[in-house]
């Protein structure tokens, strides 16, 4: 399900536009654990069983940390390359 982005709603209530920023924020928060989860079960699970060995444990922490360091990147790489559109963009109306 796409919620609107509060971007979408021009005149609209502030207090509704900021629920609808969170909800959408909540959503992807969502969609990104729900990757993460799958993504580190397919790579550390062998077997499922009653308890995690170590091996399955120490895979999944690494597995989490590298999801998180990536999307970091990713995030911080596309601002970067908003900021750079929007000077850019800026050098060219002058």
């Amino acid at each position: 399900m796409d919620v609107p982005s509060a971007a979408g709603l021009g005149g609209a209530d502030p207090q509704l536009q900021r629920f609808i920023e969170v909800e959408t924020q909540k959503q992807r928060f969502q969609q990104l654990v729900h990757q993460m989860t799958e993504l580190c079960w397919e790579k550390c699970m062998d077997k499922p069983g009653p308890k995690l060995d170590s091996r399955a444990e120490t895979c999944f922490v690494n597995c989490v940390e590298r999801f998180i360091d990536t999307s970091q990147f990713i995030l911080n790489r596309l601002e970067q390359t908003q900021k750079s559109k929007s000077a850019f963009s800026e050098s060219l109306s002058d």
